[in-house]
């Protein structure tokens, strides 16, 4: 009877991890007809379910559904594509496609998508959120990140009056290039 309980519990376990794991992996894109598969992962960096989902291919603009619930009070991140080239660091100037969402209204607000114009940013001159959340970042990657007022532009908002004070940001990031 014990072997019959371990068995089953083993059984559960293995169905919990195997399950999200199928998700993921049906998320799969390939590189350009190049017959790469890149897996959707998730990120180690994220300990929060409180990710909104977000849908779309790699390189093109994502849809990102509406949050939900409390915002969460630290950085999270999740990679939904993990990339096969050269890796972020915290001094690295880059070059992203990016949407970025407000929590409050559920709305995007910005995109270089938009315009079809990637923005370069020198990680040390950006929100701490991003000097954060993008390191480690793989070019070729998307990654989610939910930055909390604190790493972004905090009790003030923005300048532009576009952020509003104590605004919680939702960022998905393609990460088309690091500058050498």
């Amino acid at each position: 009877m014990r072997n019959r309980a371990k068995t089953s519990k083993l059984i559960a376990m293995a169905v919990v991890l195997i399950a999200p794991t199928t998700l993921l992996l049906a998320g799969c894109t390939t590189d350009g007809g190049q017959g790469t598969i890149k897996a959707a992962t998730s990120s180690t960096q994220s300990t929060s379910m409180n990710i909104p989902a977000v849908s779309g291919s790699l390189g093109s603009a994502p849809t990102i559904a509406a949050p939900t619930g409390m915002a969460p009070t630290t950085l999270e991140s999740k990679d939904l594509f993990v990339g096969t080239g050269a890796t972020a660091t915290p001094s690295s100037t880059v070059t992203a496609h990016y949407a970025l969402m407000t929590w409050s209204t559920g709305k995007i607000i910005s995109s270089t998508w938009s315009n079809n114009q990637p923005g370069t940013f020198s990680l040390a001159q950006v929100i701490p959120g991003w000097q954060q959340g993008i390191p480690g970042m793989r070019v070729g990657g998307r990654r989610v990140l939910v930055i909390p007022p604190s790493l972004g532009y905090g009790e003030t908002g923005s300048q532009s009056g576009t952020i509003g004070p104590n605004e919680t940001l939702i960022f998905v990031v393609d990460l088309i290039s690091i500058a050498k």
